[in-house]
């Protein structure tokens, strides 16, 4: 008898555990995305499915996509763009809109209020370009090339700016409009969340941002700010960013359901708006008083992709401050062979050789100004280029393809010698041209062995008076390079670390983003 009561138990115990198994969906997800982690656990509860999310940018994700990247859901702030660059291999089977958040201009309280904006609901986007193109408004963006919010702003900024009720095409860009707009851009960033963090340690200099309305709303209820941001909802309208989750793998076909459906019920609407203050896209669930404005005017989204691509294109090589972006390579012995050989390949790719997707936006731009300053045990003499026609095969192109096909590995590792003799470069440079964004990326594969200490670099940095401290390294872990000192040499400048070992192309590409 207890036998058979026995084998009943363990038969239930294994129903139950059958009826509870958890199903995996791979999601490639967008970078601003991370901030649902928080509601993984609770859909994984509700619907016995587990999440297991990667992250990227918008243009990396198509790019990803198109490559064939196996995953079986895709999830970014925006579908139509990845339709667009994916066309004939288009390879989302289904997507449906989970939550929306536009994008939008946050404007210091007190200045908001000084130009009458606060309260007024007839700002436009030319109001905010005059602003700009005077030098009253310098403003935070992320690069539209690398990140979702970023590539949103372009869009809703060119549209709004063309006049036309309708699609943005590639003559209604009004290039004049859109110069005197990007004049305000004082900060770029190749995520959105990066450029949060950067305007909280910048926002002395700034009194502007542009970001997804929800990220802007968080950094309110957060209160890091001493003058809080007033957003601004322009009167011609802004692009709003749907989220729609899309089914790759047709076969995760019922889970996919499942999951929509769970995501779309008042339960998680509500807790998604309130934890990640992003809207419901379902009306049962209401609107929080915590948004200012209820109803939002909303622009086409382009569907020609000819009109985006040159927008960017414009942007990159036209609109946006013009840059000096100093590299700082390590060219000690410990590169002789593969490592170097990947190094030059990586370089030239930026070139204007890789042709992919995201490497055609992330090459030298037009006006970009290049120092290269490589070292060993010693720091050799700093080669600077200008590029003054961001063509593959133009005159500067090749000459900096020469100059990285010149570096040969030898000696030791001054890491630190040779960024302090960078950042002294970048400030006199900075002196003479301050309109520019000036950026420094260190890539070594070892540690430091010669010349001055990581702790004298440090000094250094400290000892610059406060209007010298905004240039920032962005460092590349490489080889056996110590990750806590490249992190903390990103950190004490306002910098980041980028992983390059598994790609250093991708590392370097990334970066793009941030000068």
């Amino acid at each position: 008898m207890w036998k058979a009561i026995l084998l009943t138990i363990a038969a239930v115990a294994l129903f139950g555990c059958e009826e509870k198994k958890t199903e995996n969906l791979t999601v490639l997800a967008g970078s601003e995305l991370r901030d649902m982690e928080p509601l993984l656990g609770d859909i994984e509860k509700r619907t016995g499915i587990k999440l297991l999310m990667t992250y990227s940018g918008t243009l990396d994700g198509a790019e990803r996509l198109i490559a064939g990247e196996p995953t079986d859901l895709a999830w970014f702030s925006h579908g139509k763009y990845i339709t667009l660059v994916q066309g004939e291999k288009n390879r989302i089977v289904a997507q449906e809109k989970t939550m929306l958040s536009p994008v939008v201009m946050g404007v210091k309280e007190s200045v908001a209020k000084a130009w009458g904006w606060a309260g007024n609901p007839n700002v436009t986007w030319r109001d905010i370009a005059a602003k700009a193109e005077s030098g009253e408004l310098r403003y935070a963006m992320a690069d539209p090339a690398s990140s979702n919010s970023g590539f949103t702003a372009l869009v809703g900024v060119a549209t709004a700016l063309s006049g036309s009720s309708d699609a943005l095409s590639a003559k209604d860009v009004d290039q004049a409009q859109l110069g005197g707009f990007f004049k305000g851009q004082q900060l770029s960033a190749g995520s959105s969340g990066w450029l949060v963090d950067a305007y909280v340690r910048e926002n002395g200099r700034l009194n502007g941002i542009i970001n997804y309305e929800s990220v802007l709303m968080a950094l309110n209820r957060d209160r890091r700010l001493e003058d809080n941001l007033l957003l601004i909802y322009p009167k011609e309208g802004i692009i709003t960013a749907d989220y729609p989750l899309m089914l790759i793998n047709g076969q995760k076909r019922e889970a996919y359901d499942k999951l929509v459906a769970y995501l779309l019920s008042p339960e998680f609407q509500q807790k998604m708006m309130e934890q990640t203050l992003r809207r419901p896209v379902i009306p049962q669930v209401k609107l929080s008083a915590e948004f200012a404005t209820p109803l939002l005017v909303e622009l086409a989204f382009p569907n020609d992709l000819t009109a985006i691509d040159k927008l960017l294109f414009a942007y990159e090589d036209k609109h946006r401050r013009s840059s000096h972006a100093y590299f700082v390579l390590d060219v000690s012995g410990s590169m002789a062979g593969q490592r170097m050989q990947s190094l030059q390949t990586a370089l030239k790719n930026l070139t204007g050789q890789d042709q992919t997707l995201s490497g055609r936006f992330s090459r030298f731009r037009s006006r970009e100004s290049l120092t290269f300053i490589p070292f060993d045990n010693q720091v050799y003499l700093p080669q600077t280029f200008t590029i003054d026609d961001p063509s593959s095969q133009s005159t500067s192109m090749q000459a900096v393809r020469q100059y990285i096909d010149s570096l040969q590995p030898r000696g030791g590792t001054a890491i630190y010698q040779a960024l302090q003799i960078a950042y002294r470069m970048a400030l006199v440079a900075k002196g003479n041209d301050p309109d520019r964004f000036y950026s420094i990326v260190l890539m070594s594969d070892g540690q430091n062995n010669a010349g001055i200490s990581e702790q004298e670099f440090a000094q250094f940095i400290a000892a610059l008076p406060p209007q010298d401290q905004g240039i920032k390294t962005f460092t590349i872990l490489f080889g056996e390079a110590s990750q806590e000192g490249m992190r903390h040499l990103a950190d004490i400048t306002g910098g980041s670390l980028f992983d390059g070992r598994q790609s250093l192309g991708l590392a370097f590409k990334s970066i793009r983003g941030y000068q």
